[in-house]
């Protein structure tokens, strides 16, 4: 070995032993270990940076970009509506989501079909109390699973196919993988749906599932629109539709004055509000999926014009705000700051009556609508605080059906060849702030720099490995070690050393350099090189160990509330599953003798 070789593999074992122990953020150590690799000349200064540009780390950031433009415009909820069941258990909810995302996946970038249906899954957490990270790694592991099954499902597939037109002259077709893929993908959606989830570690600071801040509940109001599949039907149907997002309809007012007695057999009209309790996120969601509006905060109230971008935002009235012993009213909230109070608690209880009138007192919640562009001029009039995380853009369902066009051409556009997915993202994101799903201001905020702080860091060593020949001393160690042995081991050994490598680098590095060495495997074996290379494309597709393994795997640690340990619970018996499952069906599909 030479001296460029021993640091680095010493420099990448430091690594990963440091982010497995958890005492510092994945991210910084990841940057540290790049500046010390530049500092010892593994890696050159002038491609220090690299990986910051490079295309899986601006994929990771634009996804997630696209992913909020979608939850953004109602797709989301729509798509919840529709995937989710509120009486399923966690293990019959992965099972649907896993099958959903594998067969997306098969058809369509597997990043994408996460992407898809990464928000629906926390939303669904969100209504039934659970913690975000028991659903999302499931499904990530999934959609990775159902890339095996078609040519087009994942890079590696794309990759052997050339090897294959290289060296025997004619590549894979599209359904070549699905035998032994399709096989596979079964038996991990089927572990993780069962058992697989139940291996992943809880954390005292998941937080539930409450992606978008805290679930205090406020009563509100909400009124009905012509356009409303509310209007003219009767309470008892609207109550029906309200349990859907979590709410609870509590009144019903109609011209100024509250509606007496019995509810359920009132029918509702235009204009009339809706008395409902409920939480920010399932408030927002019930007008979202109902076509409800907003109060416009009049005190015969009517609904509320969206001319822009808007947010609810929980603030808490401290002693020396200007609120104090005033209304909002009085304050001149509406007139002054174009913005509405939704909800009021105090005490822990949610006011219910003349919330606009209430003397405000030092303690006090306040829910409010407020335009995007003066939430910091509303904020710092008001002398409100707002809470750390109480804070939820409400969703622009007017654009809907744009933002799911835009975001299915780009797919379409990456699948079939005619761009690169990083640009079809990125004209998509353009698009968005085109169209209204997404202010110019937000963009940024969805982008979840941590990670990408780790790619950025680990690409440059992942190359490094290669130049420095350790990929090579690797290959060529491997291919000692299997010479003499029964062809089925040489795989089984070939296989292991590509999913070990491919949870290091990213799945397209460890097939380009995995593919050569299965070909020669099989030369100097003297079999048909088909069952290595199949081998290859499933294993480096099997990168469950750690969160840089695969971009699907970086994308759900932020929201899933991950440590960097926690992959290998759940991924290690799901690779040794994959290897019982695959090895054999190899050899049977692709036999090793013509």
């Amino acid at each position: 070995m030479t001296t460029p070789q021993i640091l680095l593999f010493t420099l990448l074992g430091a690594i990963i032993i440091l982010m497995l122990w958890g005492r510092w953020r994945y991210d910084m150590v990841a940057f540290a270990g790049l500046m010390v690799a530049v500092l010892l000349g593994i890696v050159p200064t002038s491609r220090a940076f690299y990986g910051f540009g490079n295309p899986t780390t601006v994929i990771v950031a634009l996804v997630l970009i696209a992913t909020a433009g979608l939850s953004r415009s109602g797709a989301v909820s729509r798509l919840a509506r529709l995937v989710s069941g509120r009486q399923r258990g966690t293990t019959a909810h992965i099972l649907v989501f896993g099958t959903v995302g594998g067969l997306l996946s098969g058809f369509m970038n597997n990043i994408a079909a996460l992407a898809m249906l990464m928000p629906v899954d926390l939303q669904t957490a969100r209504k039934v109390g659970r913690a975000a990270g028991l659903t999302l790694m499931p499904l990530a592991f999934a959609t990775i699973l159902g890339g095996m099954l078609t040519l087009i499902g994942t890079p590696p597939n794309l990759i052997v196919s050339g090897f294959r037109a290289d060296v025997l002259g004619e590549p894979y077709r599209m359904f070549d993988f699905l035998p032994v893929g399709g096989a596979v993908a079964l038996a991990g959606i089927a572990f993780i749906s069962f058992l697989g989830w139940r291996l992943i570690p809880r954390h005292q600071d998941d937080g539930g599932s409450d992606v978008n801040g805290a679930r205090r509940r406020y009563v509100a109001t909400l009124v009905v629109t012509e356009n409303s599949p509310l209007a003219a039907r009767r309470v008892e149907e609207a109550r029906v539709e309200a349990r859907k997002a979590s709410t609870r309809i509590v009144g019903l007012r109609r011209r100024g004055q509250d509606i007496e007695g019995k509810l359920d057999d009132q029918v509702l009209e235009d204009g009339d509000v809706l008395i409902l309790r409920a939480d920010p996120a399932a408030l927002d969601e019930f007008r979202s999926t109902s076509s409800l509006a907003f109060p416009d905060g009049k005190p015969e109230a009517r609904a509320r014009k969206d001319a822009e971008g808007q947010q609810l935002i929980e603030c808490l009235v401290p002693v020396a705000s200007e609120l104090v012993g005033r209304s909002v009213q009085s304050f001149g909230l509406m007139n002054r700051h174009d913005s509405v109070l939704i909800g009021l608690r105090r005490g822990g209880l949610a006011l219910r009556q003349a919330l606009s009138r209430q003397v405000l007192q030092p303690g006090d919640m306040l829910l409010l609508l407020v335009p995007e562009s003066r939430m910091e001029e509303t904020l710092g009039a008001s002398g409100l605080l707002r809470i750390d995380g109480g804070s939820l853009p409400v969703q622009r369902e007017r654009h809907m059906y744009s933002a799911i066009g835009l975001f299915v051409l780009a797919v379409l556009a990456a699948s079939l060849g005619l761009t690169t997915m990083p640009i079809a993202l990125g004209c998509v994101i353009i698009a968005y702030v085109l169209f209204g799903v997404l202010s110019v201001h937000e963009i940024y905020d969805h982008v979840d720099w941590p990670v990408i702080v780790l790619l950025g860091s680990m690409i440059p060593l992942g190359l490094a490995l290669d130049e420095t020949g350790g990929s090579a001393l690797i290959a060529q160690g491997l291919a000692q070690i299997t010479q003499g042995y029964p062809a089925w081991l040489a795989l089984v050994l070939l296989m292991a050393a590509t999913m070990m490598l491919s949870d290091i680098l990213n799945n397209n590095a460890t097939t380009i350099i995995a593919a050569p060495v299965s070909i020669r495997l099989a030369q100097e074996l003297q079999v048909q090189p088909d069952a290595f290379l199949m081998g290859v494309a499933v294993a480096a597709s099997c990168a469950f160990l750690t969160p840089i393994g695969h971009q699907n795997n970086t994308l759900i640690l932020g929201p899933g509330n991950y440590r960097f340990g926690d992959y290998w619970r759940m991924g290690l018996p799901l690779e040794v599953i994959v290897m019982a499952v695959s090895v054999p069906l190899l050899l049977i599909v692709w036999p090793l003798h013509a």
